[in-house]
């Protein structure tokens, strides 16, 4: 792609309603001042109004389009609102290729739960479904053709797009169900294109995941100045907006900003502009119930924002409960000065413990979104972080993964095999793996963090032992996962350490599959262990009891 640049062929496009321009929202700020008379009249010159439905029809039917965000994080909500409204209030654009790196949405109705109406998608390729149940609901019914892939391949895809190269060539995803071989990412029988193909380079397998064209980019920024420029002040991390609005513009596409806010031009700092003018088409600026920071409560934490530091003591210790037990024993594996990747869900706690036992300091924890150092946020906040020490990006933060850059991981599993495969993918639902596959895939170590049984377990603990209270509905150590989401066999030939971590027992993996090397104080090995999984399982000649300050309240005294 070649661009003609000429002081007289530059244009900015702003979509934006009369009443959100002249009710303001242009702030110069190094200032704080108005943008003043002149200026306006020169912005108005310069500024295509129109609203929001001008965004909608700016995208053609049938086209490819590229969403940012993190579940809530740097979504455009405002926009996929927009284009639904649009699509149901007049048919278009419809039959659309919908794509995202990591889950958008808010397990209700936000983010892509809005593109749920039959005739308005066509396909969707992204990385996870389950905060979109709506959505989820037409992949699973066969409605809508869908296909999952990594998140961070998916995210390191569209920068390979936009560079005009033929795709991402990895290992990341060998002998997992995105692998040819088993399904290639294929989520239902309206998934046809082979997305994924096998190659050899130099004696050794890879997969290669191909390149394709991007029509519409829409990203979500802060602040946008008279040039274009957009910056991401108040979000929580950087995503992929650069990347795929090269990606748009290498396609021949278009490139739809959301933002909050006109500002004057130079009045964003060059280190802080995240796209610059020269990609950008058209902006919308959304109302603030539109742009909350995430999908939480609170509209805006400046803190998640890195306004300020706040004391790590401040954030809330867990309460004794199975997600602490096993956060515990899996802090036991932390080496000191660790770089780590803290999964959703029951890994979370790590961290918890970490700040409690006093220790947080000596560990760099990770998030997936883009953030080095600090401690990870939870629940809707997921994919920010407090206290970082750098923001590289999303895409930039799995190329480090993908490089081994991690010295441990701590990630859910849902279900696992004898062979010390597991599922967190696909169950009655088509769920995705995010960024599982690419973190699981590529750490040298790799804890796995569950209950060993789901569905209405009960438990206590009691002068340090552990209780059953009463046993879970659901097995999660089954003869065969529904779908391959690491595996096993990968592992062990790449000679990665593996543990699967439950709040009674703790299992290892060897070139034979899985081993239980420890049981928990107060556990009868036979009918609260061995009875409860699907398969045989060996028992270690040198099987330990698990250490019981895991099982007592108040601080463990642990140290690293």
């Amino acid at each position: 792609m070649h661009l003609h640049h000429s002081c007289k062929s530059i244009f900015v496009f702003f979509i934006l309603s009369p009443r959100q321009y002249n009710d303001c929202q242009r702030i110069d700020t190094r200032s704080g001042r108005g943008l003043g008379k002149k200026r306006e009249e020169r912005v108005k010159a310069l500024f295509k109004i129109v609203d929001i439905k001008g965004a909608a029809s700016a995208i053609k039917d049938g086209a490819t389009v590229g969403i940012t965000g993190f579940m809530g994080s740097a979504c455009p909500e405002y926009l996929l609102k927009g284009i639904e409204d649009s699509f149901l209030e007049g048919g278009h654009p419809c039959a659309l290729t919908m794509t995202h790196s990591p889950g958008i949405g808010d397990g209700k109705d936000r983010g892509m739960n809005h593109m749920a109406h039959a005739g308005l998608l066509k396909r969707v390729i992204a990385s996870h479904y389950n905060l979109a149940p709506l959505l989820q609901a037409k992949v699973d019914s066969g409605e809508i053709e869908a296909y999952l892939l990594p998140q961070g391949t998916l995210c390191q895809l569209y920068r390979e797009i936009g560079a005009g190269r033929p795709g991402v060539i990895t290992k990341t995803g060998l002998g997992t169900f995105v692998d040819p071989r088993l399904e290639g990412g294929k989520c239902n029988a309206l998934a046809t294109r082979d997305l994924v193909e096998v190659v050899t380079l130099g004696g050794e397998e890879y997969l290669w995941y191909k390149s394709f064209p991007i029509d519409v980019a829409i990203i979500r920024g802060t602040s946008v100045d008279e040039h274009g420029n957009v910056s991401a002040e108040k979000e929580t991390t950087l995503i992929d907006q650069l990347a795929l609005a090269q990606a748009a513009k290498r396609s021949g596409g278009i490139v739809i900003v959301q933002a909050e806010r006109v500002v004057a031009a130079g009045a964003i700092n060059p280190r802080d502009v995240i796209v610059p003018g020269i990609l950008v088409d058209y902006v919308v600026l959304s109302p603030a119930e539109y742009h909350y920071q995430n999908f939480g409560n609170q509209p805006y934490d400046a803190a998640l924002a890195h306004e300020f530091r706040i004391p790590v003591d401040s954030i809330p210790i867990l309460p004794m409960s199975d997600r602490k037990i096993i956060a515990r024993r899996a802090a036991m594996e932390l080496p000191r000065n660790a770089v780590i990747n803290l999964g959703i869900g029951i890994p979370e706690g790590v961290s918890g413990v970490a700040v409690e036992e006093g220790f947080a300091d000596q560990l760099t924890m990770t998030v997936e979104a883009g953030q080095i150092g600090g401690v990870p946020a939870a629940g809707a906040a997921f994919g920010g972080a407090y206290n970082p020490e750098f923001v590289p990006g999303m895409i930039n933060q799995f190329d480090f993964y993908d490089g081994g850059g991690l010295d441990v991981c701590f990630l859910g599993a849902a279900e696992v095999d004898a062979m010390g495969n597991c599922n967190v993918s696909k169950f009655t639902r088509t769920v995705g793996p995010g960024g599982f596959i690419n973190i699981a895939s590529n750490t040298p170590k790799c804890v796995f963090c569950g209950t060993l049984t789901a569905g209405g377990l009960k438990t206590e603990v009691k002068d340090g032992r552990l209780v059953i209270l009463q046993e879970g509905r659901n097995r999660k150590y089954v003869k065969q996962v529904k779908q391959v989401t690491f595996s096993g066999a990968n592992a062990v030939k790449s000679g990665q350490k593996v543990l699967f971590i439950t709040e009674r027992a703790v299992f290892e993996l060897d070139e034979e599959g899985i081993i239980l090397t420890e049981i928990a104080p107060g556990i009868d090995l036979q009918t609260q262990v061995l009875d409860v999984v699907d398969f045989d399982v060996r028992v270690s000649s040198g099987l330990r009891t698990m250490d019981e300050r895991i099982f007592r309240e108040g601080k463990m005294g642990l140290e690293l």
